[in-house]
């Protein structure tokens, strides 16, 4: 039986790695947050705009309780990917708030519902699903991108970790330098090995 301990623990999880990823923003210049870091595009700006539409569908329609803003179409063939990247014409502010009022609006859902409460995903194979379910998904799915987030912001200013007060226990940047040539030299030693 799952029980309201289990939906409480991962709803904290949730809420504790949101912000998370809002603090990968901190004190980033615009074009840092927006930029794109990978050769997909990948930005920090576009991992929070993706969870916000994310948030607002899994506990929105899902539940049949749906976020009062438009949202794309779950099954839109954009080609652009725009859930994953801010236009030019949209705020850091703006991304930002719909990420806090679709969280806001998870959270009342999360409240409201018994953690066996049903819904139903179109877009799964197996699209019949309890609040446990899209509670899970919604943290794995959250910390996947967390870990990306991570990654980038490390690219850009060297800051990792997933919480503001712990990021001075980092270690001086000539321990990290000394640190990455020993790793390099495990590589190319365990590459350059026989067998």
């Amino acid at each position: 039986m799952i029980d309201d301990f289990a939906k409480q623990y991962l709803h904290n999880d949730l809420r504790q790695i949101r912000e998370a990823m809002l603090w990968k923003l901190d004190g980033l210049s615009e074009y840092d947050v927006r930029r794109p870091l990978t050769a997909s595009g990948t930005n920090l700006l576009g991992l929070v705009k993706h969870l916000s539409f994310g948030e607002a569908r899994y506990f929105g329609e899902v539940f049949g309780r749906p976020f009062p803003e438009p949202l794309p179409r779950w099954d839109d063939p954009d080609p652009d990917g725009t859930d994953m990247w801010a236009t030019e014409h949209e705020t850091r502010e703006e991304v930002i708030g719909r990420y806090r009022r679709a969280a806001e609006h998870a959270d009342a859902t999360i409240d409201a519902l018994a953690v066996d409460a049903p819904g139903h995903v179109p877009w799964w194979p197996r699209p019949d699903v309890k609040l446990f379910n899209i509670l899970v998904h919604v943290v794995a799915e959250t910390n996947r991108h967390a870990g990306h987030a991570d990654i980038l912001r490390e690219q850009l200013d060297g800051s990792t970790g997933a919480w503001a007060e712990y990021a001075h226990l980092e270690p001086d940047q000539p321990t990290l330098t000394v640190r990455r040539a020993m790793i390099e030299r495990a590589a190319r030693a365990a590459a350059d090995a026989p067998g």
